[in-house]
């Protein structure tokens, strides 16, 4: 399990192309610090994290550091790679669904990320509810509402225009379901070019993932590592962890390496791409010499992929609209979309 600063050539780093033709970095380094970073850490490991070779970074607005983020974006593009060779990503926060708030919204990234354009806009979850802040899983946005589909067709609309716009060149969801993306795909006049989704081996979502490939539409993969950070409101008792997983601790030890680096190796190989978080130098150095080198053999790949335990880990309870609801509510289990 050695350790080299030795920087990653980026044009090693595979990609892949969308629908449109656009190529995106397989790995990315996700930006979102939980409660326990700050911006001024998450701007930092962005600079460095360039300078080790990422080219893909995974933004969003109710991350609150973006404007950090745009002052290393600045210093990237100065003095390390062109704005051409990079890769960001934004979302649109619950708050923000409304036609009149979609493209401000927009620009306001924008600026804060000290960008032209951007490379990809997601709408961060399918429901326009919010919370504060380090909420506990108990809260509930007074305005809080179900998924209505014509409203979210409204809020699809204004990202179409983006597009049209020239001001983003991708366009795509996150957090939504199967039964949702039907209705999308059937009225949309562009569907969404990535999906992003939480994925890793203990949470594997196949028949998900086969959806997306069939549709053309990319799977991007948060929480690849399990996510070991996340806010304690997501925690529960029967969460297990990919990390611990004795089939790929076995699998680590045969190749020398971190059980996270074959999480990532399995996940790029069945065609995803990947946004694991880390401040810590060595971890993310490692992260992205995961992707270029040393593949798993097939046989490997079946073994990950029979240790699935369809354990969700961010299961959103903040955004339900009802009370006596359970978390499943958000993810339309049955094959439908959870009625008011």
């Amino acid at each position: 399990m050695e350790y080299s600063r030795e920087i990653v050539d980026p044009a090693s780093v595979p990609q892949r192309t969308l629908s449109n033709g656009t190529q995106i970095p397989v790995i990315g380094l996700g930006t979102f610090g939980s409660d326990h970073v700050t911006g001024s850490q998450i701007a930092a490991a962005v600079l460095d994290a360039a300078r080790i070779g990422y080219r893909h970074f995974d933004c969003a607005a109710v991350y609150g550091n973006e404007s950090l983020i745009g002052e290393a974006l600045q210093t990237v593009t100065r003095t390390i790679a062109p704005r051409k060779d990079l890769w960001i990503t934004s979302k649109l926060w619950n708050d923000k669904h409304d036609r009149k708030d979609v493209i401000p919204a927009f620009k306001q990234s924008l600026h804060d990320l000290r960008l032209d354009y951007l490379d990809l806009y997601l709408v961060h979850w399918p429901f326009p509810n919010f919370h504060a802040p380090g909420c506990s899983i108990d809260s509930r946005s007074p305005d809080a509402r179900p998924y209505i589909h014509a409203s979210f067709m409204e809020t699809w609309g204004e990202m179409e225009k983006l597009l049209e716009q020239g001001l983003v060149r991708n366009i795509g969801t996150s957090n939504m379901t199967i039964p949702k993306l039907n209705l999308l795909l059937q009225d949309a006049h562009v569907s969404p070019h990535c999906n992003e989704m939480e994925l890793h081996p203990h949470f594997q979502q196949p028949e998900f993932l086969a959806y997306l490939q069939e549709k053309n539409i990319q799977p991007i993969g948060f929480c690849p590592l399990g996510s070991p950070g996340r806010p304690e409101r997501d925690r529960t008792p029967e969460d297990t962890s990919p990390l611990h997983d004795p089939v790929i601790c076995s699998i680590a030890d045969a190749h020398r390496f971190h059980a996270a680096t074959i999480c990532l190796k399995w996940a790029v190989q069945r065609g995803e791409v990947v946004i694991p978080f880390s401040v810590n130098p060595r971890n993310y150095t490692q992260n992205l010499r995961a992707v270029t080198e040393d593949p798993l053999t097939a046989a490997e790949m079946d073994q990950i992929a029979a240790a699935d335990q369809r354990c969700r880990l961010i299961k959103g309870q903040v955004f339900l609209w009802k009370e006596n609801q359970s978390w499943e509510d958000l993810w339309d289990l049955h094959g439908d979309i959870t009625p008011a």
